[in-house]
């Protein structure tokens, strides 16, 4: 069957769940003008604090999922991954072929979400942490009757709050080693070389700011320059220097590696959770 176009220019957005995440994303939609805030939605219920932050933003509140689910054409679950069976069972009786359904939810596959809520016209979705900030690395995959246009249409909203990009389901566990768990790795690594600074005889708060300045520029410089890390690396590693010596004491300590075994492990667990 040809699914129902979601409305561009009216279509309401819903959020099943009001956490931190639901935030991130309401509140990167609305800042950026892809949505106003009255056309997005969620429902809490005794949390006020969270009741205050999407008020904040201008969100409508309702009564509880299934006026959000009512209410909304595109529904976004954003609750824990061991309650998302429960909700969807509770709002199976309310979908139509008319709504589009995204989950955010960790670990949780297409073929449960579609077999629990009865309903094939699902995107998978996953952001990290640093949408919090704007910066998000976010992943979708598209579900059995999801079209084109839906994926355009989330690839806008999640677009919103950092870059987005669409894989394989079967990529994701290693998309949750790299991305996923990825910042955790980046925070450890600026707490060392903030710990390094001090070492070196640096206050550390300088310390602690220095080093999070500079893995945030070298990232830019990545992403912005067009060229491999390795070509950046080399440019600024001059024979005999200060540079080379620190790279070489990683190397030695095998710095490349232990990252890649990182990513491979998280992988790994990733997937016997799932």
């Amino acid at each position: 069957m040809d699914a129902f176009p979601i409305p561009a220019e009216s279509f309401i957005l819903g959020f099943i769940g009001a956490g931190k995440m639901a935030e991130s994303i309401a509140k990167g939609v609305a800042k950026s003008g892809v949505l106003p805030p009255d056309r997005i939605c969620t429902a809490v219920h005794s949390n006020l604090k969270r009741r205050d932050a999407f008020e904040s933003i201008g969100v409508k509140i309702l009564s509880d999922n299934n006026a959000v689910v009512e209410y909304s054409d595109v529904v976004v679950f954003s609750v824990k991954p061991q309650v998302v069976k429960d909700v969807a069972m509770q709002i199976r009786p309310l979908l139509s072929r008319k709504k589009l359904l995204v989950s955010v939810a960790a670990g949780v596959k297409l073929k449960d979400l579609q077999e629990w809520t009865g309903h094939s016209r699902f995107i998978r979705v996953m952001p990290n942490t640093p949408s919090a900030v704007g910066e998000a690395a976010t992943v979708m995959s598209l579900g059995g009757t999801a079209t084109e246009e839906d994926g355009e249409l989330i690839g806008k909203l999640f677009g919103s709050v950092g870059k987005i990009w669409r894989a394989d389901e079967k990529l994701f566990d290693a998309i949750t080693g790299l991305s996923g768990s990825g910042p955790a790795y980046i925070f450890l690594a600026i707490e060392a070389l903030a710990d390094g600074g001090v070492a070196a005889g640096l206050p550390r708060e300088l310390a602690l700011g220095l080093a999070s300045q500079t893995v945030l520029g070298a990232a830019s410089m990545v992403t912005k320059s067009g060229k491999h890390p390795g070509q950046l690396k080399d440019d600024v590693a001059s024979p005999g220097g200060t540079t080379i010596a620190g790279i070489h004491e990683l190397e030695k300590s095998g710095f490349r590696g232990i990252l890649m075994n990182a990513v491979v492990a998280a992988a790994k667990r990733s997937r016997e959770l799932s």
